[in-house]
């Protein structure tokens, strides 16, 4: 996979997370964990899209 693809594909990961922690913080009692869980995993890709940017030249 290329990187640009690979990028393209966390970053509907990254924006699915956003979506999934919004419904989760909207509801009336919203799982901690599982927010927090949610929250470890988004920043994780967006790391991993950081990293893989800075070797992909633009």
């Amino acid at each position: 996979m290329r990187l640009d693809a690979r990028i393209a594909s966390l970053n509907l990961r990254h924006a699915a997370l956003e979506a999934q922690i919004f419904e989760e913080d909207q509801r009336p009692k919203p799982d901690a964990e599982a927010l927090a869980k949610l929250k470890r995993e988004k920043l994780r890709l967006k790391e991993e899209m950081e990293r893989l940017r800075t070797i992909t030249p633009h």
